[in-house]
């Protein structure tokens, strides 16, 4: 890890954190469901990939969403049956050269399966489902870097929440705090939600 850290630098914020993604689109009042953040820790690299309860939650809805909209027609179409496109290459522009590949629409029967899926997942979200998400974390060994798989209750919408995310993975990973002390009872469970949807 230190070896890989050496040689592969990172592009750090002014704070010391890697930061791969960009706010723009992000008001003060938008609800977050994940992010990225990387901090370095005793020479390694530390990469924490967080979650807010809510994404869970969503992930979950359209796992079940699958689930009772069964299996669909096996049509292959976004891979098969598509057409190959060309652009000119060289100074004559007599030669070819692959250029990208343009999907079949899916058949009728695929398409009414997506609808379907569509509807159940529609309903889901405005039902919600019987799930309770708890604050959890974790930590792997991997061979560039330390990650931190983290789910706490958090908004991430800009830069100085993001590095929030990155304090909490590092006092959890020096065991300066816990969970339970930072969010005591917390559960996110369907009357979570649907205050969300209602936003």
């Amino acid at each position: 890890m230190r070896g890989y850290h050496r040689t592969h630098q990172w592009r750090l914020s002014e704070g010391g954190l890697y930061i791969p993604h960009a706010y723009w689109n992000m008001g003060p009042d938008s609800l977050s469901y994940w992010d990225d953040v990387g901090f370095i820790l005793n020479g390694r690299r530390i990469m924490v990939w967080w979650r807010h309860p809510r994404d869970i939650f969503k992930e979950a809805i359209c796992s079940l969403a699958w689930e009772e909209a069964g299996d669909g027609p096996q049509d292959r179409w976004l891979f098969e049956g598509g057409t190959q496109n060309y652009k000119k290459v060289g100074k004559s522009g007599q030669r070819k050269k692959r250029s990208s590949y343009t999907s079949r629409e899916p058949s009728e029967a695929q398409s009414q399966h997506y609808a379907k899926l569509s509807q159940i997942e529609e309903r889901l979200m405005r039902d919600g489902i019987d799930l309770e998400v708890r604050p959890s974390w974790k930590w792997e060994r991997l061979s560039w870097a330390m990650g931190v798989t983290l789910v706490a209750p958090l908004e991430v919408r800009n830069e100085q929440e993001v590095a929030e995310v990155a304090h909490l993975a590092r006092n959890l990973i020096l065991r300066k705090t816990t969970l339970a002390q930072e969010f005591p009872g917390f559960v996110y469970d369907r009357a979570s939600w649907l205050r969300d949807e209602a936003v």
